[in-house]
């Protein structure tokens, strides 16, 4: 039980419980049935993800604005970390490196709620 991050390229892993696409868009090339839910609001907002990719927030400054877009949704990471406790749950994002996506950051977020 608990949370697990993968990319939702890699092919799936009979390990990987209930699996959660958090990303505001749909990744080109992934059908709809690679994952069993997708919850577009736990991604970066689209504002957020358009100032990162032209280079206006670094790494912690994304953190930041990310964490603080996650806060003003308790409810959903409430219901993830419930979700967390009944079995796994991998979240799935197109990021390639996992320490700047914000997977881990959603991760670090609702794994506390769940204790």
């Amino acid at each position: 039980m608990g949370i697990r991050t993968r990319r939702v390229y890699d092919p799936p892993s009979p390990d990987d419980g209930w699996r959660l696409l958090v990303m505001h868009q749909w990744p080109r090339g992934i059908p709809k049935g690679a994952v069993d839910a997708w919850d577009r609001d736990l991604g970066p907002s689209l504002p957020l993800l358009q100032r990162t990719r032209r280079g206006e927030l670094d790494w912690e400054a994304f953190r930041r604005e990310y964490e603080a877009e996650m806060r003003a949704k308790q409810d959903k990471l409430l219901a993830l970390a419930q979700r967390a406790q009944e079995g796994t749950v991998t979240q799935l994002c197109a990021c390639r490196d996992e320490s700047r996506c914000h997977r881990s950051v959603l991760k670090a977020l609702v794994e506390p709620l769940g204790r």
